[in-house]
C-alpha cells in the first residue's frame, strides 16, 4: 500500500496513458479524507489476502478528488463522503452506476478543545459573543462542510455563526484545527473526532435530515477494472467491515 499525491496522479495523466500509469496488478483509489485511517488498514488488509496486489491511496475533500478525475487523474475506485458528489461523478459518466454502492455510514457531530472553558452544548451557543471561531469545512467542496451550512440553516443559525466561520480545506484541516485550540469549536464527521478524543471533545450529535452515507464505485474506463472491482468487493467483506468498524464507522 502507497500514498499517490494528486500533484503526481494528474503529471501522470497529463503524460500518460491512463493504462500505462497503473502497474499490473495495482489500484489507484481516491477517497474522501474521513476514510484516511480505515482506509490504510484495509489496504494493508487486501494485499496481504491478494500477493502481488497494490492499493495507491490518495486522499482529499470528495469535491477535490472529484475535480480531479475530471481532469483525467488515473483512478480506478471513487469514495465519497455524500451522495451529491458522486451523483455528479456518475452524471458526468466518470464512474460504472452498477457498481456504485453504499459501504459505511457517519454521524456529523459538534466538537470543542478538550479544555474548553466556554460551555458550548449546543448549536444555538455558537451564536453567544464568546465564541468567535468555528471550523467549518468548505461547503463547495467538502461534504462535511454542506452536512454543517444544512444544519444550521435548518436551525435558523446560519447567518449568526456564518461570520465566525473558519473555512476548511477538509474535515481533517477542521479537526486539526479544534485539537490545537485554534477555533472555539468544529463539525467534524464522529469517526474523526475519535481519533484524537485526547484532544477534542464531542458535544453534540448534530441532527441531519439524511443519514451520512459514503458511496463507492469504480471510474469508467479504468486501466485496471477486474482489480478495481475486486477492492470494491473487497470492502463488503468480513475483515474489511471490521478494520471499518473499528474506527467508527457503521453499516449503511
Amino acid at each position: 500500500m502507497r500514498l499517490t499525491s494528486l500533484a503526481r496522479l494528474l503529471g501522470t495523466a497529463l503524460l500518460a496513458t491512463a493504462a500505462t500509469s497503473a502497474l499490473a496488478g495495482e489500484v489507484v483509489v481516491s477517497a474522501a479524507a474521513s476514510l484516511t485511517n480505515a482506509f490504510k488498514d484495509a489496504a494493508q488488509s487486501y494485499e496481504a489476502q491478494y500477493p502481488g496486489s497494490k492499493v495507491s491511496l490518495n486522499f482529499a475533500a470528495s469535491g477535490v478528488l472529484l475535480q480531479q478525475i475530471v481532469k483525467g487523474a488515473p483512478v480506478d475506485v471513487f469514495a465519497s463522503a455524500d451522495q451529491e458528489t458522486m451523483d455528479a461523478a456518475q452524471k458526468q459518466g466518470l464512474v460504472l452506476p452498477a457498481d456504485r454502492m453504499d459501504f459505511v455510514s457517519n454521524s456529523l457531530v459538534l466538537i470543542v478543545p478538550h479544555d474548553s472553558k466556554l460551555g458550548i452544548k449546543s448549536l444555538s451557543d455558537l451564536t453567544h459573543k464568546g465564541v468567535t471561531r468555528v471550523a467549518i469545512a468548505n461547503p463547495a467542496s467538502v461534504p462535511v462542510g454542506r452536512y454543517s451550512e444544512g444544519a444550521l440553516k435548518k436551525a435558523n443559525l446560519w447567518d449568526a455563526v456564518q461570520p465566525k466561520a473558519i473555512g476548511t480545506q477538509n474535515v481533517r484541516q477542521s479537526l486539526d484545527y479544534v485539537a490545537r485550540g485554534e477555533v472555539d469549536a468544529g463539525f467534524v464527521y464522529a469517526t474523526d473526532a475519535a481519533i484524537m478524543k485526547d484532544k477534542v471533545n464531542v458535544v453534540l450529535d448534530v441532527p441531519l435530515e439524511a443519514p451520512v452515507l459514503y458511496p463507492i464505485a469504480t471510474i469508467k474506463g479504468s486501466s485496471n477494472g477486474a482489480e478495481a472491482k475486486r477492492f470494491v468487493s473487497y470492502l463488503q467483506t468480513a475483515p474489511a467491515q471490521a478494520i471499518l468498524a473499528k474506527y467508527g464507522f457503521k453499516k449503511p
